[in-house]
């Protein structure tokens, strides 16, 4: 049984359709006894200083959004860049954080993928959490 747990829902909301989408997920996955707080960003790229900044106030995070690649390297960047500082902190802080940031080519696949990554990022946090 996992005890009463605080945890911290960063999401971008660039693609607002996308990002309730991927929230309403992620919460089927998270009733009780958890504790949730949900801090909205503008994009991905600030989804880990939020995680920085409240790592010490929280037991996990969730870390939600989508980049969908353009036609510049812009995507490859911004991508590359949040996921290795997610990994970082969680490693550094050893704290659990999902990653439910979708990278798809268009807005149809990843409205499509928001369906169940939000979930998928939760039931990735809870059962890193039964380890602690």
């Amino acid at each position: 049984m996992i005890k009463k747990r605080k945890i911290l829902i960063v999401i971008a909301d660039y693609y607002s359709g996308i990002s309730n989408s991927l929230l309403d997920s992620a919460k089927k996955t998270l009733i009780k006894p958890f504790k949730l707080q949900v801090i909205t960003v503008p994009g991905v790229f600030e989804i880990p200083v939020i995680i920085s900044k409240n790592i010490k106030k929280f037991d996990a995070f969730i870390a939600l959004g989508c980049v969908i690649k353009g036609e510049t390297p812009h995507f490859d960047f911004i991508s590359q860049a949040t996921t290795d500082a997610i990994m970082k902190l969680s490693i550094d802080y050893k704290k659990p954080i999902g990653n439910g940031i979708i990278t798809s080519l268009n807005k149809k696949q990843a409205f499509s993928r928001s369906k169940k990554k939000g979930q998928e990022a939760a039931k990735a946090v809870l059962s890193v959490l039964k380890n602690f």
